[in-house]
């Protein structure tokens, strides 16, 4: 067994050299990466950011769950920002997947829908991921297909090229933004099981209740939704508002079927 100054020797000895650049060794004068290898080393990294989140991910932490030296990580990625880069690649591998029969419907506007609750549902509880979605375009090409295929479906609408693009860059973005919201951390006390979260989230609205009225009316006028509220179907919600609002854009009112699947 190596001890830690080999560990450490090992990590000096295997890093990148100079004009490696990010994304698969374009450009490296090191050695061929085995593709099979780097899918594990991804799988793994996955695995730790979904169990430990981003602080948890150290290359220490991986090569233990591989079995393996931490310089031999080196072999297949060039940093920790190149891994996270490839770990959200790799989630939207998976989206991509679970969305691939979408295309030939007969509402674009409905299947950009569909895309945009997968690509959440996917990230939601990542909040990792929104911060290294399309970093690097060399190293995310599963990314950089998920945008393009949502632009596909604005293609089939009346839609300008600025207004197309426009429409993607906002959905992109509402998705990415509401998920790194509902996935940030709840209170401490709710997650070291000191409160439960109804009885946090009930504090909460009593706590805006006993604001005054006159000064926060619209805190008032929501407080029971608040408590209430789901929020995978506030996020659909929101996106229903974009949609609409994008298909009175393109000239269209009104669905096939008369309403937002």
């Amino acid at each position: 067994m190596r001890s830690e100054d080999d560990v450490s020797d090992a990590s000096q000895e295997a890093a990148p050299e100079p004009g490696h650049r990010r994304g698969g060794g374009r450009g490296s004068t090191g050695r061929r990466r085995g593709s099979h290898s780097l899918e594990a080393v991804v799988h793994e990294a996955v695995a730790l950011l979904d169990e430990s989140g981003e602080p948890g991910l150290t290359f220490r932490a991986l090569a233990a769950r591989l079995g393996t030296g931490v310089g031999s990580i080196y072999w297949y990625v060039s940093s920790r920002d190149e891994l996270l880069e490839r770990a959200a690649d790799s989630v939207l591998g998976g989206v991509l997947a679970q969305t691939a029969h979408l295309g030939a419907g007969d509402d674009p506007i409905a299947e950009m829908r569909e895309l945009a609750i997968a690509f959440y549902e996917a990230t939601v509880n990542r909040p990792w991921l929104g911060a290294y979605f399309l970093q690097d375009t060399g190293t995310q090409v599963n990314g950089l297909t998920f945008y393009d295929r949502m632009g596909r479906e604005t293609m089939r609408l009346d839609l300008t090229p600025r207004q197309r693009f426009d429409a993607v860059s906002a959905l992109m973005a509402y998705v990415v933004g509401v998920a790194a919201d509902r996935g940030q951390d709840p209170p401490q006390e709710v997650r070291d099981g000191r409160v439960e979260r109804d009885v946090f989230v009930t504090a909460f609205r009593d706590e805006i209740r006993s604001t005054n009225a006159d000064d926060f009316p619209f805190l008032h006028h929501i407080a029971d939704e608040f408590a209430a509220h789901d929020d995978a179907e506030q996020f659909r919600a929101g996106l229903d508002l974009l949609l609409a609002g994008l298909r009175l854009q393109a000239g269209s009112s009104t669905p096939p079927d008369g309403h937002l699947p």
